[in-house]
């Protein structure tokens, strides 16, 4: 049996298949696709594939905003990648984003497909094409970039750090516990404070910011995340609880929340997304039935 105490590690790192924990199946050392495999083309000029992961839900969470703010331009086919499938290992998911994460973006407005992988950088391409949820101003724009950019490097401590050992690490390991929870709690009370004096992460406008923010930090302060609620005593960050309540109040943001689902209530969950109306219950029961 291993001693998870007492670790020595080696000169040279071998990849040992068996270790990881519930990934273990996805995660390997190197890149490159493994199948060949095409993907899926829809109707609309943007060409979704993704998870709703909190990653995922991001950029679902944009297009429904932009749709319901009047831009019938963002319509958009959203696909489901089944990454504990190993999905994005296909060549043609590898063909938008050579890293193989969720989300990956086809925008086929144009003459030319333009490929936009990494969900920040797909919040920022939307925003600028679409003059919306971005402010111009450069104080206000700065503000905002800085924020959507604090969660870039932020949230791999909650998702990789926390996550992993608290849930679904192959062993409880008191020292990564402990020490991710202790930067999960800093970063709920980093959001608390700037919560305390503005309406939205940015400021006064909901905007991008919120939208990256959101699945992740917000869902983990509704108990949506790895069943650590109790754990983290979430209860403690008011102004972010607030603000989680209030964005999720948004009708975009739950439907952007659902797409792409593949857990939790059948009614929680839209696996594929190609037209407003497949958010209708007997349309959603259809898809479910025809993607188990």
């Amino acid at each position: 049996m291993t001693d998870h105490t007492h670790y020595l590690p080696p000169k040279v790192w071998t990849w040992d298949q068996a270790s990881g924990g519930a990934f273990a199946s996805i995660n390997r050392p190197i890149a490159g696709a493994t199948k060949e495999h095409a993907l899926p083309v829809g109707k609309h000029p943007f060409q979704l594939y993704s998870l709703g992961t909190p990653n995922g839900q991001k950029v679902t969470i944009m297009f429904e905003e932009l749709l319901a703010a009047g831009h019938k331009e963002a319509e958009y086919d959203a696909w489901l990648i089944r990454i504990g499938d190993g999905e994005q290992f296909g060549s043609g998911f590898v063909e938008i984003n050579p890293n193989s994460k969720i989300p990956a973006l086809l925008d086929r407005s144009g003459a030319t497909p333009i490929r936009v992988f990494e969900s920040g950088a797909i919040l920022m391409y939307l925003a600028e094409k679409f003059g919306a949820f971005l402010p111009t101003e450069p104080a206000a724009r700065a503000e905002t970039l800085s924020w959507l950019f604090w969660q870039m490097g932020s949230a791999p401590f909650l998702g990789g750090g926390f996550g992993h050992f608290y849930a679904y690490a192959p062993a409880k390991l008191e020292y990564p516990i402990n020490r991710y929870a202790m930067e999960t709690k800093r970063q709920l009370d980093v959001l608390n404070r700037r919560l305390a004096d503005n309406e939205f992460i940015a400021g006064d406008h909901y905007s991008i910011a919120d939208m990256a923010i959101w699945p992740w930090y917000g869902g983990l302060v509704k108990g949506w995340l790895y069943d650590a609620a109790e754990f983290l005593a979430v209860q403690e960050y008011t102004h972010v609880n607030r603000w989680a309540d209030q964005v999720f109040a948004r009708p975009a943001v739950a439907r952007g929340r659902k797409v792409n689902r593949t857990s939790g209530d059948p009614s929680s969950q839209l696996h594929e997304r190609h037209d407003a109306s497949d958010f209708d219950t007997r349309t959603q029961d259809k898809l479910s039935a025809t993607n188990p």
